[in-house]
């Protein structure tokens, strides 16, 4: 405690420092300015890792792929093409990524025997996805196989350990260790293709050939698929959330693709500048309805240029790309229910979902509300939703190594 003197004579004390509560102050030794932690074991969190990579291994395999011969300019051999998956069924199902298995031919998948030896079995697609960039594969074996537990990555954090097991570069059952250095990345297009995911970013090593190989939790269950890598830097790779896939592989069994619900309109995030476009007030919330496909099946149910999206079934909707892949999975012929603000008002629709139009024209609407700007923003977005993205193949590519773009490189 220090004195100072003010005028007119008067002294008064001054604490020299008033951290944290009197109890807390008067329990701190003089001097110290931190707060001193207890000194505890640290868990080693990784110290099972060992343990997960080796029970997980038998249900890792290895795939390769033959190029289409058709695709095979003359004078030219056929390219071939690695990747890794994941048993999922006994009875010989297989998740890897669309990409690895796009414009092959052949696909044959190398699995590892109880006693050591490398198993090889022709592989059937059963389906695909690219937009999720899920394939669901098939083998006939002549006994039941091991498989790997799907978990969820909605209990995966920053900082949380994971295992990625992989075919490198044709290593097969390589091992990388890394942390979640984020969750929810919707900032990355690998190779230029729209996607219906949030990718979990990690820094495990990934490289090509790692493709559709799992990502494991500390249980040794699995929480993401192995998919992108950041060429130009170390310790950047990305991974698709199994949730997705759960999804995904239903359809991909029963029709051999994913039947994505459809409602037929453009949707962008809640931002000052659409909120001015449109007349809304800029501090609201929800997703923003920029154009509606004349006679979709939004357009019959009353839906609006301008209606603001708050909630669907009573989820709340914060994220334009969060509300197509909720649509998206909710499946064709399915009703949802729409809470939405027009003119400041209330307002719920019930919208019957169809399938997605495999090719559409731009809607007939894009000419009306906002700057050009805003429409042609909005007709890319209605674009996106109507039409499929881009075939990530490894066909013609050597070594079944795809283009790097933006950056990211499908490995």
């Amino acid at each position: 405690m220090g004195w100072s003197r003010f005028g007119g004579g008067i002294r008064v004390a001054v604490l020299a420092c008033a951290l944290g509560t009197a109890g807390s102050a008067a329990a701190r030794p003089p001097g110290r300015l931190w707060l001193e932690a207890q000194n505890r074991a640290v868990s080693r969190q990784h110290s099972n890792i060992s343990d997960v990579a080796r029970k997980a291994m038998p249900a890792v395999v290895s795939i390769t792929t033959r190029q289409d011969l058709a695709e095979v300019a003359p004078g030219e051999e056929p390219q071939r093409g690695i990747g890794s998956g994941f048993i999922i069924h006994p009875d010989g199902y297989i998740l890897t990524s669309a990409h690895v298995v796009d414009g092959a031919s052949e696909v044959t998948i190398s699995i590892r025997s109880a006693n050591g030896y490398v198993e090889e079995f022709p592989a059937t697609v059963v389906g695909e996805d690219e937009r999720t960039d899920c394939a669901l594969l098939k083998v006939d074996a002549p006994r039941k196989l091991p498989v790997l537990k799907l978990a969820s990555a909605s209990h995966v954090g920053i900082a949380d350990w994971v295992v990625v097991i992989g075919n490198p570069f044709g290593l097969a059952h390589s091992v990388t260790v890394g942390v979640v250095s984020y969750v929810g990345r919707t900032d990355v297009t690998p190779n230029g293709r729209d996607g219906d995911f949030d990718y979990l970013q990690m820094d495990a090593s990934i490289n090509p050939g790692n493709s559709g190989g799992p990502v494991l939790d500390l249980h040794g269950d699995v929480v993401a698929v192995a998919n992108a890598v950041n060429v130009s830097g170390q310790g950047i790779g990305f991974a698709i959330p199994i949730d997705i896939a759960k999804t995904v592989i239903p359809q991909l069994k029963a029709h051999g693709r994913m039947r994505r619900g459809w409602m037929g309109i453009s949707v962008q995030d809640f931002s000052p500048e659409v909120a001015q476009a449109f007349n809304l007030n800029p501090r609201g919330r929800g997703v923003v309805v920029t154009d509606v496909v004349e006679d979709g099946p939004a357009a019959r149910a009353g839906l609006r240029t301008g209606d603001v999206i708050l909630n669907m079934d009573r989820l709340s909707v914060a994220r334009a790309h969060t509300l197509r892949w909720q649509v998206a999975a909710r499946g064709v012929g399915q009703h949802i229910r729409l809470q939405l603000r027009r003119l400041g008002r209330p307002v719920t629709l019930k919208v019957k979902l169809e399938d997605l139009p495999l090719v559409e024209s731009a809607p007939s609407t894009l000419a009306s509300g906002g700057t050009p700007g805003e429409r042609a923003a909005g007709a890319r977005s209605v674009l996106e939703e109507l039409l499929s993205p881009v075939p990530r193949t490894q066909s013609g590519r050597s070594g079944g190594i795809p283009k790097a773009e933006d950056g990211l490189a499908a490995p």
